[in-house]
C-alpha cells in the first residue's frame, strides 16, 4: 500500500534531499574520508504523504521518534523503506514496534542492557531473517535530561550485545545534540573516543561500527568529524507541526 504524494511538494521535498546530499558529499570530502554516509530523513510529525513524496525521489532510509507515529505510517508506505527508531524506547513498547514494523532496520536508541535483552527475545520470538541493528546511545554531553549511557558504561553494554543478544547487531555508536539541536565539537570527540574503546574491545576495526551524530544544525560539521549516519529532519521536511 502506498499513498499520494503532492507534484508540488513532491519537487521540494526532492530539491532539499539533492541539496543535504550534496552537503553531505561535500563534506567527506573536506574530511578526506571515502566512507559513505548514510542519510536518515527524520520524518518526525510530518504525515505519511510527504514521506512517500522522499520515497519518490530515491530515498529509502527514514526516521521516527515516537513508537505510534511509527505504528501509524508504516503501513501506509512501501514495504522496502528502512526504518530507524531514533527516540528513547520504554521497553514495555518494544514489542509492539518489532511486530508493527517489519521494515525495522535498527534501533540506534539502546542504552542499557535491560533493553537490549528485550529487543533480543522479541527478535528472536519474532524469527527476523535479519538481525535486528542496533546502536548505543551515547550521552556525551552529561546532560541529566539526555537519555543514553555514560561514556565509561559503554565498553560494558557493548560486551554485553555481542556476547548475550545473538539476535542484535552491533551497528555502532548514537549521540544526541544539545537543547537546541546541534552539538558541540566535544561531543562528538567524545562518540569517536567510544567507539575506539568498543572496537578494541570487541577486537573489531573501528570504521567496522558507524557513528550517528549530527543533525540539520550541524550535520556538515558531524560528518567533517567522523560521523557516517546523519539525523535531518526540518531541512528536509520543513518545520514540525506539533500542535497534535
Amino acid at each position: 500500500m502506498s499513498v499520494q504524494s503532492s507534484p508540488a511538494t513532491d519537487k521540494a521535498v526532492a530539491r532539499a534531499l539533492k541539496d543535504v546530499a550534496a552537503r553531505i558529499d561535500s563534506a567527506v570530502k573536506r574530511s578526506g574520508r571515502t566512507q559513505p554516509v548514510r542519510l536518515v530523513a527524520v520524518s518526525k510529525t510530518k504525515p505519511a504523504g510527504a514521506i512517500q513524496e522522499a520515497y519518490d525521489a530515491g530515498h529509502r532510509d527514514f526516521g521516527e521518534n515516537y513508537v505510534q507515529e511509527l505504528l501509524d505510517k508504516a503501513p501506509l508506505l512501501p514495504g522496502d523503506i528502512r526504518w530507524h527508531f531514533i527516540g528513547h524506547l520504554q521497553s514495555n513498547k518494544a514489542r509492539a514496534l518489532l511486530e508493527g514494523v517489519p521494515g525495522l532496520a535498527c534501533v540506534q536508541t539502546v542504552d542499557s542492557a535491560k533493553l537490549a535483552d528485550r529487543l533480543n527475545r522479541i527478535a528472536t520470538d519474532l524469527q527476523r531473517q535479519q538481525k535486528l541493528g542496533v546502536m548505543l546511545q551515547v550521552n556525551t554531553s552529561g546532560e541529566e535530561s539526555k537519555y543514553g549511557c555514560a561514556p565509561g558504561e559503554v565498553v560494558g553494554l557493548a560486551q554485553h550485545i555481542a556476547g548475550a543478544c545473538p539476535a542484535l547487531q552491533l551497528a555502532g555508536l548514537m549521540t544526541i545534540g544539545m537543547p537546541d539541536y546541534s552539538s558541540r565539537p566535544e561531543n562528538f570527540t567524545c562518540l569517536v573516543e567510544c567507539r575506539a574503546q568498543v572496537a578494541a574491545a570487541l577486537g573489531v576495526s573501528a570504521d567496522s561500527l558507524e557513528l550517528s551524530m549530527g543533525m540539520s544544525g550541524d550535520f556538515e560539521q558531524a560528518v567533517e568529524m567522523g560521523s557516517t549516519n546523519v539525523r535531518v529532519g526540518s531541512t528536509i521536511f520543513g518545520a514540525r507541526n506539533y500542535s497534535k
